[in-house]
């Protein structure tokens, strides 16, 4: 009995040394610029932000995401007070531009696998999940390539440099 005793207790005070498990570099992580973006790239292939598309996308080591997304094209508004714009304006700004944030999530490879939107200047998108159903993001060194589907069928596809 003495001598279970005394192995349980060498046990307990022996260190533990946890088997570190490698994961693969998280892909997406990082601040990466708009170069290009496309609405039905296969049929009407219009610009989804104007001529000169004008972003940001910034995933953290934390799993945190922020994108803004405009057209550097916006017309500026005839006052210099954000809540004073006409409805015509507002319009505009409204229909060339979005912004939201939230929380991602990678693979076992280090891959984006999916989003949630806990905030969005579109507040029909807060609370949103996309999976890789909806939303790919597929990275190739310092490029990477958005492909998102809207609810009712239209492709977007945006491509990203990343930022050095």
């Amino acid at each position: 009995m003495l001598r279970a005793t005394l192995i349980i207790f060498l046990v307990a005070l022996s260190p533990i040394t946890p088997i570190a498990q490698t994961m693969p570099p998280n892909q997406v992580v990082g601040t990466w610029r708009m170069i290009s973006a496309r609405i039905d790239p296969e049929g009407r292939n219009l610009p989804a932000y104007g001529e000169k598309p004008n972003g940001m996308l910034v995933f953290t080591p934390d799993l945190h995401f922020v994108e803004v997304l405009t057209d550097a094209n916006t017309p500026r508004f005839a006052s210099d007070a954000r809540g004073e714009g006409t409805d015509h304006e507002n319009r505009e700004a409204m229909a060339r531009s979005i912004g939201f944030f939230g929380t991602y999530t990678v693979d076992e490879n280090g891959a984006f696998s999916g989003n949630q939107v806990q905030g969005s200047t579109f507040p029909n998108w807060v609370g949103s999940t996309r999976t890789t159903k909806e939303l790919t993001l597929t990275v190739s060194g310092d490029r990477m390539k958005e492909q998102f589907q809207r609810p009712e069928g239209t492709k977007i596809i945006i491509e990203w440099e990343r930022v050095r």
